[in-house]
């Protein structure tokens, strides 16, 4: 484990040391490295499931997909940021590409911690270097309202999570995720344990986002710069369903008087977003919501706590990661270009750029589920474990289905076809960079389709 961790951690020394003219070729080539180095961690003994043990952190096939994500998308986010780095001064560009490396340490760490305390404190931390990319290296200047509304939201939502963490450290003199989940502590059956089973969940449903606490999510989106929108749509949305399996393991017996309400707001946040994409006349702002849509499968899988529905949302959480990236970078490519999100704006792009359009067919399909992705397959899991768990959630699954497949071919025709605004006559052709951070979004999606139990948990 540490010998991903330390490596990483030292790219924030390096990105202030290294010599201004390979300060970008390095990093990307060491993060790469790194990227695939971290490929070892899917080969875990199978008896005991839990490999590289030290005290404070160790791996499991929950984790393992999720670390390895995280470290295969540091080089696409540095090959992402180039262009709109490339004006910034030299300490400039030094600072934010040792923010992302000082966030990316900090998601493996959070995603390898092994007590709760100590996943809390690291899962928190991931906040900062966040918060310090939207607010200083955001398009606009509403990028300092996006901030605070991240930041309040997860800190008003995660305090009640601390005060239970610290709880259950009184009670059981630790908060080791092993020994918890092989204990299996019964909450108490008073008054105040429905209380203290949505505190612990309140912080990773804030994160998630659960529909009705989502209003941070487009907000910080659309106010990043890309290597924000990539992180926050690919790893930080996924902290929360991995806190979230995490913590259920915990808290035996689930109290149905507020599974239900959960549940219920997380499948019609499905179809009051994906409705909401419909009529969205900002790119990122369209993504993002179909982000909060897919996340609400995740939610409802997971509370329902079935080995499907948990696989279900492994997969499709390892999925939307690398889609949703992918249409981050899309999108911005888009943006470097014309250098406006609006739908209405930007027409007829198959004629500039017909091999970018090729990427947005594609990574629109893998969005929209189509057979054979893993997408789809993650997507089938949950929604056969719903129609177990209640019968009529195949009506509202099928209806979000229907409408994410509308939504994904709506965008792709309102940027790809039509006729070419008569503004953009003079549009600079793509790079090899974009069709590279393209490619290796879709390289995983393609190959995780052979073999989709690596990432299954």
């Amino acid at each position: 484990m540490l010998k991903i961790i330390i490596p990483t951690a030292l790219l924030i020394p390096s990105a202030f040391l290294l010599n201004s003219k390979i300060l970008f070729p390095t990093l990307t080539a060491y993060s790469m490295l790194l990227a695939l180095s971290s490929l070892m961690l899917f080969n875990h003994p199978l008896l005991l499931k839990i490999s590289n043990t030290t005290m404070y952190f160790n791996i499991d096939p929950t984790s393992s997909p999720l670390i390895i994500l995280s470290c295969w998308l540091l080089p696409l986010m540095i090959l992402a940021s180039q262009n709109h780095l490339k004006t910034e001064p030299l300490t400039r560009k030094r600072t934010f590409l040792m923010t992302l490396m000082t966030l990316q340490t900090t998601l493996i760490m959070t995603f390898a911690a092994s007590e709760f305390i100590l996943f809390y404190i690291l899962f928190e931390t991931t906040l900062i270097p966040t918060l310090i990319i939207i607010t200083r290296w955001g398009n606009q200047a509403e990028r300092l309202n996006a901030g605070l509304y991240f930041l309040f939201y997860t800190l008003a939502s995660s305090l009640p999570l601390l005060i239970t963490l610290l709880y259950f450290n009184n009670k059981y003199s630790h908060t080791s995720m092993e020994l918890l989940f092989m204990t299996q502590p019964e909450l108490l059956s008073t008054d105040s344990s429905p209380l203290l089973w949505l505190a612990c969940l309140s912080a990773f449903l804030v994160k998630l986002p659960l529909y009705g606490l989502h209003l941070w999510l487009p907000k910080a989106h659309v106010e990043a710069p890309i290597a924000g929108s990539m992180v926050l749509a690919a790893i930080l949305l996924k902290l929360g369903g991995y806190g979230l399996i995490r913590i259920s393991s915990v808290l035996n017996p689930h109290p149905p008087n507020l599974m239900f309400p959960i549940i219920i707001l997380a499948l019609w946040g499905i179809l009051m977003t994906s409705s909401i994409c419909l009529r969205q006349t900002d790119l990122k702002a369209l993504i993002a919501y179909s982000s909060v849509s897919h996340m609400g499968l995740v939610i409802a899988a997971i509370i329902v706590q079935t080995p499907w529905g948990l696989t279900g949302a492994m997969t499709l959480m390892i999925a939307h990661g690398l889609t949703s990236s992918a249409l981050f970078a899309l999108a911005n490519t888009n943006y470097e270009r014309t250098h406006t999100r609006t739908l209405l704006l930007v027409r007829g792009l198959q004629l500039a750029f017909p091999l970018m359009s090729t990427w947005w067919l594609l990574i629109n399909l893998t969005n929209m589920a189509m057979p054979p992705t893993i997408n789809l397959l993650g997507e089938l899991f949950i929604i056969s474990t719903l129609f177990n768990w209640s019968t009529p959630t195949i009506i509202i699954t099928g209806i979000g289905t229907l409408i994410t497949a509308t939504y994904s071919l709506y965008m792709f025709l309102m940027t790809q076809r039509g006729s070419i605004s008569t503004q953009f006559r003079l549009l600079p052709p793509t790079h090899t960079r974009e069709h590279l951070t393209l490619t290796l979004h879709l390289l995983p999606l393609g190959l995780l389709i052979m073999k989709p139990t690596l990432i299954s948990g």
